[in-house]
């Protein structure tokens, strides 16, 4: 093995994956944090694979930047989809990120999501009603994906009958971030990005002419800005309020995914939790270390920096591996094992540092709120086929998984 983990470290290279890793990335993980944790890819920039190297670069802002002007304009050149990632929140460093972040975090206050418990309990039920009458579902498409599309859309106030093309759209853009793209995957991303701008310009003008209350519409407070008058441009409110949706759409629904296949593939742990369901908690704590959604970040040095031994020049783009650094056993004792119970459990699947998740509690509580209601409803759920993985390397999650209520 240890052979072999070592031909799979040196062998390794994001830009040309094999569908082995696609399928399952952990071994190739384990292996380059064994052997080799700041690896440098062929393309002159380091993969990093240790907890202790990812905490690091999170939080040291100024010397691992998240701007990505530079590293995008040859991905991308002048298109919608380098204006779109060069100017959201999440690909920013202070004092834009700050401002931007700001008006976010103010919407998502612990009492506006305690709020939207209700509203989110119906929908799952509605779902899980819907479900039942069905008997043998999809659970991504009729469950899974159909709660955080409803989410973002009630916090910008999207029309119902507007939020059919959003998960689409939402799906075309984020497919574009990896880390090599064809293109037709570009196009699909340029006209995403494109159709997705020219709704959100009809509906931020509704907004204006009738604006919501900001304690609870996302939008309006975005538009109206900070009491001291500090304000979003136009290019600003409506890519941020793409972002919005893009940073709690694919990888909620990848959370409640994943979560749910772990579960069957963990039946003593499924068990556990069905007996104790106050352990939900930490469950979707353990649901997020053991199968990150998001598996990758990424940062751009902008002094000659050393990180984990290794010295880096500035411009060098730095790939932070939360895949690997949540199963780090450095960090977490018997990192391979599921244990819904596992405390404390600080995996870094919301990040850490100044750009941790801005919308970490309300996924909490949307996945929370849905696995703990599809248990409780169905406990005997089961596979009714192979689940389709959604071929990402970034996004970790499923396309489709079929299942069935067994009685």
């Amino acid at each position: 093995m240890n052979g072999n983990a070592r031909e799979l470290a040196a062998s390794f290279d994001l830009e040309k994956l094999t569908p082995e890793f696609y399928e399952n990335p952990y071994p190739t993980y384990r292996a380059l944090r064994e052997n080799e944790p700041v690896k440098r890819m062929p393309n002159g920039s380091y993969f990093l694979t240790r907890y202790d190297d990812l905490v690091a670069a999170y939080k040291a802002t100024r010397a691992f930047s998240s701007d990505k002007k530079k590293e995008f304009a040859p991905k991308y050149g002048s298109s919608p989809l380098y204006e779109h990632h060069t100017t959201s929140l999440v690909f920013n460093d202070p004092p834009i990120h700050t401002r931007v972040r700001r008006l976010i975090m103010g919407a998502l206050s612990p009492r506006a999501i305690a709020e939207m418990e209700p509203a989110l309990i119906a929908l799952v039920d509605r779902l899980l009603d819907t479900v039942a009458a069905k008997g043998s579902f999809e659970l991504i498409g009729d469950f899974a994906s159909a709660i955080p599309v409803e989410v973002i859309g009630n916090l910008l106030d999207v029309p119902h009958e507007e939020r059919e093309p959003l998960r689409d759209w939402s799906l075309a853009i984020l497919g574009a971030l990896e880390p090599v793209i064809g293109p037709e995957a570009s196009a699909r991303g340029n006209k995403a990005v494109a159709d997705f701008l020219a709704y959100l310009e009809t509906l931020v003008a509704r907004r204006r002419a009738k604006p919501g209350n900001p304690e609870r519409d996302v939008l309006t407070r975005l538009i109206q800005g900070e009491p001291n008058g500090e304000r979003l441009s136009e290019k600003e409110l409506l890519h941020n309020c793409i972002f919005l949706l893009n940073a709690g759409h694919e990888t909620t629904t990848n959370l409640i995914g994943n979560g749910l296949v772990a579960l069957l593939k963990h039946p003593t742990q499924k068990q556990r939790l069905i007996q104790n369901p106050d352990l939900i908690k930490t469950a979707v704590e353990e649901m997020l270390r053991y199968e990150s959604s998001n598996q990758l970040g990424n940062r751009m040095t902008t002094e000659r920096v050393e990180l984990g031994g290794v010295m880096m020049d500035a411009g060098t783009p730095i790939t932070l591996c939360i895949g690997a650094a949540n199963r780090d056993p450095a960090q977490f004792p018997d990192p391979e094992t599921f244990d819904i119970a596992r405390t404390p459990n600080r995996h870094l699947a919301f990040a850490t540092g100044a750009h941790q998740c801005a919308g970490m509690a309300l996924a909490r509580l949307e996945a929370a709120i849905a696995i703990s209601r599809f248990l409780a409803r169905f406990p005997n759920y089961a596979l009714n086929g192979e689940p389709v993985r959604g071929g990402r390397v970034r996004f970790r999650g499923f396309l489709s998984v079929p299942c069935v209520i067994e009685a």
